[in-house]
């Protein structure tokens, strides 16, 4: 019984942690090699609760900003201060690590629906959908995901709610603070843009910090 435990989303953990290990594995070089991952005020992440903390952070990426965040995470709960070196920190994961994602990125082609397992709480966007924009009431089912997530581990969001710079924050995020009452975390990410495309996916330069 135990081979097959699930988290809360019905994720069997098993497989969940090879999911880890292996987008960990193939993406450690991109931050590490092709570019040089610069991370400063990591040594904060090993203090932190168990749960109920939420990171807010800007979106340059679909799946890089995630990614890079995961190595960061899991390389500072093994001892490491503002370094990922030496993928080894991902042989035992922090499973209960999620981030909030559009439901039709994820469900965008293979490698995002492995990424949503990794941890995606998949949301309908009420401000956007298949590149239009829309005005949609806000499904009760994606804010009682949202608290379930917060109530078991850690969650990531990304208030702007899209890549694209300089957008306003959505509401969203301070009625989750406000009902869940989090420890909130703000984190900054740069030069993801210059490093990679739109998706995350694909090098476009090397070299960057």
């Amino acid at each position: 019984m135990g081979l097959f435990k699930e988290n809360p989303f019905g994720h069997i953990l098993f497989i969940k942690k090879f999911l880890i290990r292996f987008v960990g594995v193939l993406s450690h070089r991109r931050f590490r090699g092709f570019n040089e991952l610069q991370i400063e005020g990591s040594e904060i992440i090993k203090n932190l609760p168990d749960r109920n903390v939420l990171f807010i952070s800007n979106h340059q990426t679909y799946f890089a900003d995630v990614t890079a965040m995961f190595h960061v995470f899991n390389a500072s709960l093994s001892g490491r201060v503002d370094s990922i070196k030496n993928v080894g920190y991902l042989w035992q994961p922090k499973m209960n690590i999620y981030y909030v994602a559009a439901k039709e990125t994820m469900k965008s082609g293979l490698l995002p629906k492995i990424l949503a397992y990794v941890g995606a709480v998949s949301i309908d966007r009420t401000w956007r959908s298949k590149g239009q924009d829309v005005n949609r009431q806000v499904k009760m089912s994606d804010v009682s995901n949202i608290s379930k997530a917060l109530d078991d581990g850690w969650l990531i969001t990304f208030p702007q709610g899209t890549t694209t710079p300089f957008k306003p924050i959505r509401r969203g995020t301070a009625h989750i603070i406000k009902q869940n009452k989090p420890i909130v975390v703000p984190i900054v990410i740069d030069g993801f843009r210059r490093s990679f495309d739109k998706k995350g996916l694909r090098l476009k330069k090397k070299g960057i910090l």
